[in-house]
């Protein structure tokens, strides 16, 4: 097809699995994709949630370690957990071992005032294009584009609170995103002074080949950033389709040319279920609602199982629609139909595939039939 498709893995734990087994499961989905023709392999970072992708920093070494050509990034780091040299310098551990096929993928999560604020109003030449209410779900060529969820719609937020200070220092004050960004090139280039005009230097870290990458889901600050600065933009689909589609727009009317982009540069992510038919590919999806559902609920229960899950109640899908209504399920030539309206409709330069499901094997096997429906194996021998 026209442009390639990466990964992006979020090491879910699947009910009646374990955080290990599905680390394995990560570094086994890495070695497939890489032989299966996917250019670029990310890796989440969500916190005390069932996923086993809380330290992306970590898990970035393990699978550049059980890879050999296949880029490895991080989908994206949350920046408002970490200081700029302890990003930069976990980044330049792995590339002293692994030169030259890192991605740095940042991104606003972590910054307390991020989070559960005010609903985003989505516009386009000032005019709004749908309530976060009461808009309903229009089809744009193709493409689903639900209202945007209002996290106002998520009414018991102790556990983000309580995680947001659990993952950060009594006291201590995030960074304004774009100041952090800016220290993270300081330190990659060589040109950092504290504050206080002192001047460091990351080693390992500083001087690597990595490719810098700013992720966002709405026509907000890290959309204007990336472009900015000059720098590539992925769009968050999969989590945010009633926005990230805006937040394409934002990003190429900021754009400006840097060292390292002439023109902008966009990678789209899609949450993604494929198997040999549409009713088989419906079914392995037909937990995924629970699971974003107990995510937004505050329950992080792990991955369902299709064979034993009862029906979500109407008040539970009214708190998942948008995600459903979204997500790309089906035959190869159903799922390749519909990312072809989304890199269409978006002009993305590459696609980032997101899939989960309860069994393994069957995460895998989507995986492979979305690469030899889109040809991946094919471009990768001419």
């Amino acid at each position: 097809m026209s442009v390639p498709l990466s990964i992006l893995d979020l090491s879910p734990i699947s009910e009646g699995s374990s955080a290990a087994q599905a680390l394995r499961n990560t570094v086994d989905l890495a070695r497939q994709a890489e032989q299966w023709g996917y250019r670029r392999y990310w890796l989440a970072e969500h916190h005390f949630v069932s996923v086993a992708s809380s330290s992306s920093l970590t898990l970035l070494g393990l699978v550049a370690a059980a890879t050999s050509r296949i880029r490895v990034g991080t989908g994206a780091v949350q920046v408002g957990h970490h200081t700029s040299a302890s990003i930069v310098e976990a980044f330049g551990t792995v590339d002293a071992l692994y030169p030259g096929r890192l991605d740095l993928g940042l991104g606003r999560s972590g910054h307390r005032r991020s989070q559960f604020g005010a609903a985003a109003t989505t516009t386009k030449g000032g005019h709004p294009i749908v309530d976060t209410v009461t808009g309903r779900t229009e089809v744009r060529d193709g493409v689903v584009v639900p209202p945007p969820f209002d996290p106002r719609r998520v009414t018991d937020r102790t556990k983000f609170l309580a995680s947001a200070e659990a993952l950060q220092q009594p006291g201590a004050e995030s960074l304004d995103f774009a100041d952090q960004v800016a220290e993270v090139q300081a330190l990659l280039d060589g040109r950092y002074f504290t504050p206080g005009g002192v001047e460091l230097h990351a080693v390992p870290g500083e001087g690597i080949d990595t490719e810098l990458w700013l992720f966002g889901s709405s026509a907000g600050e890290s959309a204007e950033l990336a472009g900015k600065s000059g720098l590539p933009f992925a769009a968050a689909y999969h989590v945010a389709p009633g926005s990230a589609l805006d937040a394409v727009e934002a990003y190429r009317a900021a754009f400006r040319p840097s060292a390292q982009l002439a023109e902008p540069h966009v990678i789209v992510s899609a949450d993604v279920v494929t198997a040999a038919d549409d009713d088989t590919a419906r079914r392995l999806a037909s937990t995924y609602g629970h699971w974003v559902h107990s995510i937004r609920s505050g329950g992080a229960a792990e991955y369902p199982d299709p064979a034993t899950a009862s029906p979500l109640t109407p008040d539970q899908l009214r708190l998942v629609d948008d995600r459903l209504a979204s997500q790309i399920v089906g035959s190869p030539t159903t799922v390749v139909e519909r990312l072809e309206a989304l890199q269409r409709v978006t002009g993305a330069d590459e696609l980032l595939i997101t899939t989960i499901t309860h069994d393994h094997a069957d995460r895998l096997e989507s995986h492979r039939l979305l690469a030899d429906a889109w040809g991946l194996r094919a471009a990768r021998a001419a």
